[in-house]
């Protein structure tokens, strides 16, 4: 048993971003960076990151092309012919801040550490 200081509660950061006039993916991609820890010096691949992301104005992000249209995401239920189908500009019109949230899930890993990082994923009001 050793004694000394813990380094890993030393580089907690909080990022505030802007989403406002940016793209989504562009956005999404800088998140997912932080949420892993790979822009803190103490970074561990197994560690799910003590960094914490705010975005603001989510709901003021852009997408280019025709993607508001032709974007669509599909789920699930489970039950024989309940697959969902919910277009890109009608899911952004419910809740913008989830589809940042799910376009910045899907680019992270996918192991037991992604609902950890996510939970510092914070919105606006």
């Amino acid at each position: 048993m050793g004694c000394g200081w813990q380094q890993s509660n030393l580089y907690k950061m909080e990022y505030i971003v802007d989403a406002k006039n940016k793209r989504l993916g562009r956005v999404a991609s800088e998140i997912a960076v932080i949420l892993q820890g790979k822009k803190s010096p103490d970074y561990e691949q197994n560690q799910a990151g003590k960094d914490r992301v705010l975005v603001k104005n989510a709901d003021k992000i852009t997408i280019s092309g025709n993607k508001a249209k032709d974007k669509i995401y599909y789920r699930h239920t489970g039950y024989m012919g309940h697959l969902k189908e919910l277009k890109f500009e009608e899911a952004f019109k419910r809740d913008p801040n989830k589809v940042l949230r799910e376009t910045v899930r899907h680019m992270l890993p996918k192991n037991f550490l992604n609902q950890k990082r996510l939970n510092n994923l914070k919105f606006d009001a």
